[in-house]
């Protein structure tokens, strides 16, 4: 049986082609999100169908989760963006415990039962810090691109403290820590550490091991380190880390088409 998931996010579309016999992504992509987003969302829709050599006859089941996932018409159904977090994780890393998501607008942190069951989560949707957005307003501020942030974060010895977390006063706090003399590796340090700790105090204490880190802030190399300082425990990274709700609507789309 072949599903797909469409993860409409607030700042991008990502989609999942998945094989459930053969417990396989076929294809997998993304897109910027904008105005028409039915249009972009069925354009990589088609993408991926193309790539993986497919008839959409051959699509058993669609299922759309995410911020806009309702403006997503041509999937069968709709999903929770925490469900569809936590059965893309467990499917990927099925001894996951606690899920860390953190993506362009918000963060989430999501407690699993054995067998992948959401027991309970926190959801940060309405300020910027501990969110990509937070990083993104650093690297235009200091003029560069997301890998080159990443590259001077990993040079720094001693993490700047970042004591505002309203990325408006953040920024200003940034410009007179480097007008200080503060080397500029550990100023970018210090903003993922600000965002790790933001994370940590959404959690609380309901952080168990393992933590397994998705989303699209996870593929900058640094931020797992800062994560695992602050709630000293390991954290991996996801396989796939943005696609892990688009492939678990994937994998729910697989369940409830073979329900019926």
């Amino acid at each position: 049986m072949i599903c797909a998931g469409i993860d409409a996010g607030s700042r991008s579309i990502k989609a999942v082609v998945f094989d459930t016999d053969r417990s396989q992504m076929l294809a997998s992509g993304l897109a910027d999100q904008g105005v028409e987003q039915e249009r972009l969302a069925t354009e990589l829709f088609e993408k991926l169908l193309r790539d993986a050599s497919l008839e959409r006859s051959q699509i058993s089941g669609i299922v759309a989760t995410g911020y806009g996932r309702n403006g997503i018409r041509f999937a069968g159904t709709t999903i929770t963006e925490i469900t569809c977090h936590a059965r893309g994780v467990h499917q990927l890393v099925p001894e996951t415990r606690t899920i860390i998501e953190i993506g362009g607008q918000d963060s989430k942190v999501i407690c699993l039962e054995a067998g992948g069951r959401v027991r309970d989560f926190a959801m940060n949707d309405r300020c910027a810090a501990g969110t990509g957005r937070f990083l993104e307003m650093v690297a235009t501020r200091l003029d560069m691109d997301w890998e080159k942030l990443s590259e001077l974060a990993q040079q720094s010895k001693n993490p700047a403290l970042i004591s505002n977390m309203c990325v408006v006063f953040a920024e200003t706090e940034i410009i007179g820590l480097l007008a200080e003399g503060k080397p500029l590796p550990d100023v970018v340090a210090g903003v993922q550490k600000a965002i790790a700790t933001r994370v940590a105090a959404l959690a609380g204490r309901t952080i168990s091991a393992p933590v397994c880190f998705t989303g699209g802030v996870a593929l900058q190399p640094g931020m797992a380190r800062a994560l695992e300082e602050v709630l000293s425990c390991p954290v991996s990274v996801a396989p796939h880390p943005q696609f892990t709700g688009a492939l678990g609507a994937a994998v729910l789309a697989s369940e409830r088409n073979g329900k019926k």
